[in-house]
């Protein structure tokens, strides 16, 4: 590759992660949720493989008290529903912005009817919230 195919893919790389803001923002502002996405936390999310589990973990690592009113499943459901209305790819595996090794942790927990995997991410602090 020479620097102008660089620069392309690069260019479509953030078209790509700018238009995925966009769509998850716009989710989360349709549905009345004060989330705030960034290209740091895609990046972090962009290490958990499918989007309904990225979502999933974002709302148990920063947003728990909602799991008292919804379950995970649903919310993550209906964000993404509203998220691939407006842009249906998924995430894409390689988002700029953050260091695999020191941001996240992967653990199991045993729930009673079914097992469940959480993950416990360093998210920045989202703002208004």
């Amino acid at each position: 590759m020479n620097t102008t195919q660089f620069n392309a893919a690069d260019s479509a790389h953030d078209t790509e992660i700018e238009a995925q803001l966009c769509a998850y923002n716009a989710a989360f502002d349709e549905l009345g949720l004060r989330f705030r996405w960034d290209v740091h936390t895609l990046a972090l999310l962009a290490m958990i493989d499918g989007e309904q589990a990225q979502i999933s973990a974002y709302i148990e690592a920063h947003h728990g008290h909602l799991l008292k009113a919804y379950s995970a499943e649903f919310l993550s459901r209906a964000i993404l529903e509203k998220k691939s209305a407006r842009y249906p790819a998924p995430l894409p595996k390689r988002v700029e912005g953050a260091s695999r090794s020191t941001h996240v942790a992967h653990q199991s927990e045993v729930g009673s009817r079914r097992e469940r995997v959480s993950f416990a991410i360093e998210l920045p602090a989202l703002a208004g919230v």
